[in-house]
């Protein structure tokens, strides 16, 4: 409970994080939408942010722009 009220008032430190994942050349089916999967990126396991990750700095780098939201479909009334 205490770590859960410091990461609300300071955020998180994502220290925890997965090993950088590069996705695959050939995609099958349909493009991302907003994600930018065209490099390397690491994941926090605590908040579930995206950041780029570097090979050659063996760095964390910028976070990854969130995917942009689907519209929202309208149900059809008859």
């Amino acid at each position: 409970m205490f770590q859960s009220l410091l990461k609300s008032l300071f955020g998180c430190s994502h220290q925890r994080t997965t090993f950088p994942i590069t996705p695959g050349r050939r995609h099958a089916g349909p493009p991302v939408l907003g994600g930018n999967r065209a490099g390397t990126y690491v994941v926090c396991l605590d908040c579930g942010r995206e950041f780029a990750y570097d090979w050659s700095e063996m760095r964390v780098g910028a976070p990854v722009a969130p995917p942009a939201a689907a519209p929202e479909t309208q149900p059809m009334f008859r």
